[in-house]
């Protein structure tokens, strides 16, 4: 298994669908299980055996810098957005935060019951014949998901593809990837979405996907919330 030295968390959003429960408190804080998503996610780092983890903030983002004032493993390092950068310009602000030729990518509210997702992403992880590695999940593995799938999965080389005009798709992302430093090289100034890397990717053939073996909820909407923490109430300590 590659160790992967640092991790990006993407905790700048709004967390609009979330209604009331984000209009004091940014969605990183909600907790589940308990505890704040983001600490579950920097859990996940941890456990990896990443040194370092990024957290970029935008919407209530000093409630995140206060909350994670003391935590030291992994040790954190804050990006902040003025304006906000999407899934794609925050990773490229950061970069200079970013140890090692490739990292992780998580979302602060990706919530899985199984074994650690960035564990399943390292032991996959082929540097000559990818640069980035995104984490799918069948989505009969997903938990308050509603919409329509977002790959196909060749099972045997782990190439995706899109699910373009299809009326659905059998695989999600589930908001955890490894991306190599050099897959950024040219990436554009200011706000863009990730998609416009793995599209460049795609087409080189050098973006490849691999399936968790667990659950995955989506936690978009406070009915999602409820199922995460159903979740990880039957899931073992």
């Amino acid at each position: 298994m590659t160790r992967i030295l640092s991790a990006m968390i993407l905790a700048a959003g709004f967390g609009t669908r979330m209604g009331a429960l984000t209009q004091t408190r940014p969605k990183p804080l909600l907790t589940v299980g308990g505890r704040p998503m983001i600490d579950l996610a920097l859990d996940l780092v941890a456990e990896a055996g990443a040194d370092t983890a990024v957290v970029n903030l935008h919407y209530l983002g000093d409630q995140i810098r206060a909350h994670l004032s003391e935590r030291t493993a992994p040790a954190i390092a804050f990006s902040p957005e003025d304006p906000i950068l999407d899934t794609g310009g925050g990773v490229v602000q950061a970069l200079r935060l970013l140890t090692g030729e490739a990292f992780f990518t998580l979302n602060s509210d990706s919530i899985f019951a199984g074994p650690n997702p960035l564990g399943t992403l390292a032991g996959a992880w082929q540097p000559d014949r990818m640069d980035a590695l995104l984490l799918m999940v069948p989505v009969g593995q997903t938990r308050a998901y509603t919409r329509a799938g977002d790959f196909f999965l060749d099972p045997a080389t782990g190439l995706p593809e899109r699910r373009g005009a299809a009326d659905s798709a059998p695989f999600v992302y589930a908001g955890a990837q490894i991306i190599a430093r050099k897959a950024l090289t040219g990436a554009p100034d200011g706000a863009f979405s990730m998609n416009l890397i793995w599209d460049r990717l795609l087409a080189e053939r050098r973006l490849r996907a691999v399936s968790y073996p667990g659950l995955w909820v989506d936690v978009g909407t406070p009915e999602g919330l409820a199922e995460a923490d159903a979740i990880l109430a039957q899931s073992p300590a």
